[in-house]
Formats: structure tokens, C-alpha cells, sequence
């Protein structure tokens, strides 16, 4: 069963100009005329009632039905994680074998260190090069975790 996907091209270049102006507002850094410009039209729709969110009013809209931008991003990033902790340390293994181990460390991940974990910004420097690492960046992509073996193996195999 496929998922219509919510992220496209053009709601690409949005969530990076969008990432941009956030990190110039956090570091106190004049935005661009090109940014000022944009970011005033887009405030304007959404104030003058033209769009119904912001998200909207920005160019973030996604099919009825699909997958909202920041949930498909967080499942991107996820998924590329789960894919690099199979290939870095399980590389011997069968996809489906693959599945059963990260499934197994995931659960005990989710019951013991991710309940300290979870508030960190970034992994423990302990983690590096081990499977917490990966299982950090799993769980801290904001997609859904633990996850079942069946979509794991979906996720490794592609």
C-alpha cells in the first residue's frame, strides 16, 4: 500500500528558504531582499484571510490524503538512519535478519536510554560509532519509533 507523497520540488525550495530566515532570526543576521520580499507577500495572504494557514500562505500545501511535509521529512531522515545502523552493522545479514535485530534494539532502546535521551539535541558523544547513534537519530527525526519489522524491511530494502 503506497502513500501519496506531500513533498515536492517546489515545497523543497520553501522549507529551505523557510530554514534559512529561521536561522538568520536565531543569529540576529539581516534577511535578503529576496527573503524580506517573499516572506512579506506570504504574511500578507495569510493575514488578509487569501489563505486559511500559514503553511498555505507559504506554499506548503500537500495533497488531500498525503503526507505532510514535516512528517515526510522526519520518516526521510528515519529511514536513512535505520538504512546506514543495517549497512554499518549488520552488512552480513539477510534484509530480513536485519529487520529482527534493529526491531529488537529498537525496543529496548525506546524502554531504557531514549527516556533520558529524548530531550538531548544531539547523541551522546558515546554513542559515536555504535548502534545508539543511529537509534538516537531514528528516534529524534520525529517519525514514528519503534517501528514494526515488516516496514523495516521495507525501509532497508530499497
Amino acid at each position: 500500500m503506497g502513500r501519496r507523497l506531500g513533498v515536492t520540488q517546489p515545497m523543497l525550495t520553501t522549507i529551505m528558504k523557510l530554514r534559512e530566515i529561521h536561522q538568520r532570526c536565531l543569529c540576529e543576521q539581516p534577511l535578503e531582499s529576496e527573503h524580506l520580499h517573499w516572506l512579506g507577500k506570504s504574511l500578507d495572504a495569510f493575514l488578509s484571510h487569501r489563505c486559511q494557514s500559514l503553511d498555505e500562505a507559504v506554499g506548503l500545501k500537500f495533497a488531500r490524503g498525503g503526507v505532510p511535509w514535516w512528517l515526510e521529512e522526519a520518516q526521510r531522515q528515519r529511514d536513512g538512519a535505520l538504512r546506514e545502523l543495517a549497512s554499518r552493522h549488520f552488512p552480513g545479514l539477510s534484509v530480513s535478519a536485519q529487520a529482527s535485530r534493529i526491531r529488537l534494539l529498537a525496543l529496548r532502546y525506546a524502554g531504557s536510554a531514549w527516556r533520558f535521551d529524548r530531550e538531548r539535541q544531539t547523541p551522546l558523544d558515546g554513542y559515536a560509532g555504535t548502534t545508539h547513534e543511529w537509534l538516537w537519530l531514528a528516534f529524534a527525526s520525529g517519525a514514528p519509533m519503534p517501528i514494526g519489522e515488516r516496514q523495516l524491511r521495507h525501509i532497508i530494502g530499497r
